[in-house]
């Protein structure tokens, strides 16, 4: 029997009545020496469990892998949680949706468009099957019936939402039993429409998801579950932003009086999110309904606990409605963690980007990103213009996802998928003028059927109706800042393409001299730290694109906002000398970039 049962209207947990008090906190968007100080926030709010995600894409890069160190050391995380006192609600998926590149499916099997993703298509049970056989086994002592907190296991995730395939919802029920979980299975769902009805199996618990209308969407679940407790999976208090878009808040005391109707409703709850965290690298994921939106680096999802673990505004109110339900810790509220004192980092090194791009692989059509083997960063193509004079560079098929187009160097323009944009009014200036296309995958669609659309150049190019053949074309290595000691000092005068630091661009194609001294580059400086405390980055007067701290991925910044700071979480940072180094790709009107002691993500929007 699992430790955790049901009853016709609540839980128990060891035969006692038992009531979920959970908080969403993804261990992968949180630094892992700040794990300890988040749980003990959880469980001072009042909260009795968290919740947490499985990310499949991180924890197995390559089929027949399993990755569990880093921000990925899971076993870790359920230790830490046990060792506070918290129960543990894991989410495995295998799609996890959570605005994560590609809802969590691995790069590797995506890329195949043959397989039917979350369906019982045999292709995808089997990596599915294949995956848990390695994930399991390390996880199975820290089930409650071994003795550890994880009391019970989603299975799948808002399936309802995408399809209606029974058959595959059963199969990873049985995935997950005949690998030894034994307990409590749960599957959540939207209250509106058909997604109960299409994403609950017989014997499996099922749970809402909803943020509002409390009475309402706890209606329609026992509606769809005459007898059972009520519980809310995903009670969403707040929610993420995309660039461009305004800067997502809900009010506090609104979000708590939700709560409150749902604890006065004897439901049970999993708050989300609890604690958001940071899409630090590459990790973002992308929304795709009318147009492409990717979502910003910061998922502090205005949640009670802000990005850099301080307790907000949320965090007191539902403190204060919790204590209405149940026992609180007779314990002090944390105070905000010590923040950096402002400082001011001068970038003194520079060094090009596109001449250090590496050996290429030559194709007659571009391939794209997925072609190359590339989950996620950047792309570079070049190959020349044979015919000179005004006319229309065309894309075939578009880009994914921001394309910047160089002329011998000279910026010519700029393509995003966002805006549906496939076609550029360029001047050639030259015969066999050479063009550069350096584009940047901005995140993998995490919801919907787009899942798995490629990156990088999608089609052939042409340019006044010609096509443009032999390409070289590069997946660029930036997934680490390139080392610190490679890179040069500014120079007022340009810096020959052979002498770049991080490589000798082996093409058919010379690299234009224009890139040494102007276009996308890696900005270096140092800076000093007396005692490590969190801090944001700040870059008024830079435009866009990645930033590493001692070699640590922040993530990606963009001045068209909402966000403007990026969180530096305290542990990354060393005492004495510290680097910085900015991957520019447009450029800068300063060589200065700010450490701040307060987060700026925008104006807040509806």
């Amino acid at each position: 029997m699992p430790a955790l049962a049901t009853t016709s209207d609540g839980f128990l947990l060891h035969g006692d009545p038992f009531r979920i008090l959970s908080g969403a906190m993804h261990y992968f968007r949180v630094h892992p020496d700040q794990w300890a100080d988040r749980l003990r926030k959880a469980r001072l709010m009042g909260l009795n469990t968290v919740e947490t995600y499985l990310p499949w894409n991180l924890h197995q890069p390559e089929p027949g892998t399993l990755v569990l160190d880093g921000l990925l050391d899971l076993p870790r995380f359920l230790r830490l949680a046990a060792a506070e006192g918290l129960h543990v609600l894991l989410r495995p998926g295998p799609f996890i949706c959570a605005e994560w590149d590609g809802g969590g499916l691995p790069h590797w099997l995506t890329t195949d468009p043959d397989i039917r993703l979350r369906t019982s298509d045999p292709r995808f049970t089997e990596a599915v099957d294949r995956y848990l056989d390695l994930l399991l086994p390390p996880l199975l002592p820290y089930m409650a019936a071994s003795g550890g907190p994880v009391i019970a296991v989603q299975v799948e995730n808002e399936y309802g939402a995408y399809g209606d395939d029974i058959a595959y919802l059963k199969h990873i029920e049985h995935a997950l039993r005949s690998r030894g979980v034994e307990e409590l299975l749960f599957t959540c769902d939207q209250t509106a429409g058909d997604h109960l009805r299409n994403g609950t199996l017989p014997g499996v618990l099922a749970t809402g998801t909803f943020g509002s209308r409390v009475e309402e969407s706890l209606r329609r679940l026992r509606e769809a579950q005459p007898e059972g407790p009520l519980m809310c999976s995903e009670f969403w208090i707040g929610w993420f932003d995309h660039w461009g878009g305004p800067h997502h808040g809900r009010d506090a005391e609104d979000a708590a009086a939700d709560l409150d109707r749902l604890l006065a409703a004897g439901a049970s709850v999993n708050i989300y999110m609890f604690h958001g965290g940071t899409n630090f690298g590459y990790t973002n994921g992308a929304n795709h309904h009318h147009a492409y939106v990717p979502t910003v680096t910061s998922y502090d999802y205005d949640a009670p606990l802000t990005e850099s673990g301080d307790p907000g505004p949320k965090y007191h109110a539902f403190r204060e409605v919790i204590a209405r339900h149940a026992p609180v810790p007779d314990e002090p509220v944390p105070a905000p963690s010590p923040k950096l004192a402002p400082t001011t980092v001068r970038l003194t090194h520079r060094t090009p980007l596109i001449p250090s791009a590496g050996r290429p692989v030559r194709a007659k059509d571009p391939l794209s990103a997925d072609d190359m083997g590339r989950r996620a960063g950047y792309t570079l193509y070049r190959t020349t213009v044979p015919t000179p004079g005004h006319g229309l560079l065309h894309f075939e098929g578009g880009v994914g996802d921001r394309a910047q187009v160089f002329l011998d160097g000279a910026p010519a323009g700029v393509l995003e998928r966002e805006r549906y944009e496939e076609t550029l009014p360029v001047h050639v200036p030259r015969a066999d003028a050479v063009l550069d296309v350096l584009v940047e995958n901005m995140g993998r669609v995490n919801y919907g059927p787009r899942i798995g659309v490629p990156k990088g150049l999608l089609g052939p190019v042409t340019f006044m109706g010609r096509p443009l053949r032999d390409w070289d074309c590069h997946a660029l290595p930036l997934d680490d800042a390139p080392s610190t000691t490679t890179l040069t000092a500014t120079d007022p005068e340009p810096v020959a393409p052979e002498s770049a630091p991080t490589g000798t661009l082996t093409s058919r194609v010379p690299v234009p001299e224009a890139f040494a001294s102007s276009g996308p580059a890696f900005h270096h400086g140092t800076f000093d730290v007396r005692t490590p405390a969190d801090a944001f980055l700040s870059l008024p007067g830079w435009t866009k694109g990645q930033a590493w701290i001692n070699g640590f991925h922040l993530g990606r910044y963009w001045n068209r906002g909402p966000q403007r700071t990026l969180y530096v979480p305290a542990p990354i940072l060393r005492r004495g000398v510290n680097d910085l180094v900015l991957l520019e790709l447009h450029g800068a009107t300063t060589s200065d970039a700010h450490l701040t002691d307060v987060p700026d993500l925008g104006p807040t929007g509806p």
